[in-house]
């Protein structure tokens, strides 16, 4: 399986056209689930694990590889499912989210599919707030299910959402603009709101890609976006269109093109800055590091003051 990822950093030119490739798997029943490829970094059997006492029940052990100590999460029990068995027994997906290292246990890992953003769907109506399910699709007549990892981090791992830095908004115009916050992740955009508000900012709030541009297309035609718009953060895994695309589409509008977009992601491995450039994102700021938004937002303020 290893040799199925040897070229994920090729892949690249997936980046602008909402495409995007997912590594299938299975956790303990047949239900098939999807991981974007760009957060894969390795798949192995599990290897024997270290315990952690002090860990979090859904935290099996660390796993000692090419000189990491890696977290491995029993995903299947974290997203309340039965707990998996022997864990060596399994397979790990070794992911980087956050510029963190971390393994999900899985059951079975089965193939990786070429598919399109726009057949990535939003999860079906009825889907409560405590649903870890952020997106689905179908692949070859097989439901998959797209978990919110953002969600599953911050309930086993945590995500620090304190700000630490002094927030420094002197000579801003903080009343005069509003920002624009594309995650398709609730609990995300939630962290990324409490952060704006904390600087002083109104924020607006959008479930997609494509939900973001509708917005932005009809505020376009009501005038000057940038006149109140101060900028877009947006994430770049998301149903229907990605951010890739979003910005893309950004920049072909003449009535949008100025607008200034922050691609935020937890895409940090395997993400470049050759990506910002090419779908021509103002900046990247890697998933969650409330003193970097704080320092990249209120310097942009500054600016446009």
């Amino acid at each position: 399986m290893a040799s199925m990822l040897d070229s994920v950093d090729q892949r690249t030119k997936l980046a602008g056209q909402n495409r995007l490739e997912l590594l299938l798997f299975r956790l303990a029943g047949r239900q098939v689930f999807g991981i974007n490829v760009f957060k894969v970094k390795e798949v192995v059997q599990c290897p024997p694990l270290t315990a952690l006492p002090s860990a979090h029940e859904n935290i099996r052990g660390v796993a000692s590889l090419r000189g990491n100590n890696i977290p491995v999460m029993d995903l299947c029990h974290a997203i309340g499912g039965p707990k998996m068995g022997n864990a060596t027994d399994y397979f790990i997906i070794i992911t980087e989210y956050n510029r963190r290292l971390l393994a999900f246990l899985v059951g079975s890992v089965e193939r990786i599919v070429n598919t399109h953003w726009e057949d990535i769907l939003p999860p079906p109506q009825g889907v409560g707030r405590n649903s870890y399910m952020t997106a689905v699709t179908e692949i070859e007549g097989t439901l998959v299910e797209i978990i919110d990892v953002e969600k599953v981090l911050s309930e086993v791992l945590g995500i620090d959402e304190e700000i630490t830095i002094p927030i420094d908004t002197e000579g801003a115009d903080l009343e005069a603009y509003k920002v624009l916050v594309v995650d398709d992740s609730m609990v995300a955009r939630n962290q990324i709101k409490k952060v704006l508000e904390e600087i002083g900012l109104e924020t607006i709030l959008a479930k997609d890609g494509r939900d973001a541009l509708t917005h932005l297309e009809a505020w376009s035609e009501e005038g000057k976006v940038s006149d109140w718009l101060a900028m877009v953060i947006s994430d770049i895994e998301m149903p229907k269109m990605d951010g890739y695309s979003l910005v893309s589409a950004i920049r072909d509008n003449p009535k949008l093109s100025d607008l200034y977009v922050i691609l935020h992601s937890s895409l940090s491995g395997v993400f470049n800055e050759s990506m910002v450039k090419k779908v021509g994102a103002n900046q990247f700021l890697a998933k969650f590091m409330p003193d970097e938004l704080v320092g990249t937002v209120t310097k942009r303020m500054k600016e446009i003051s």
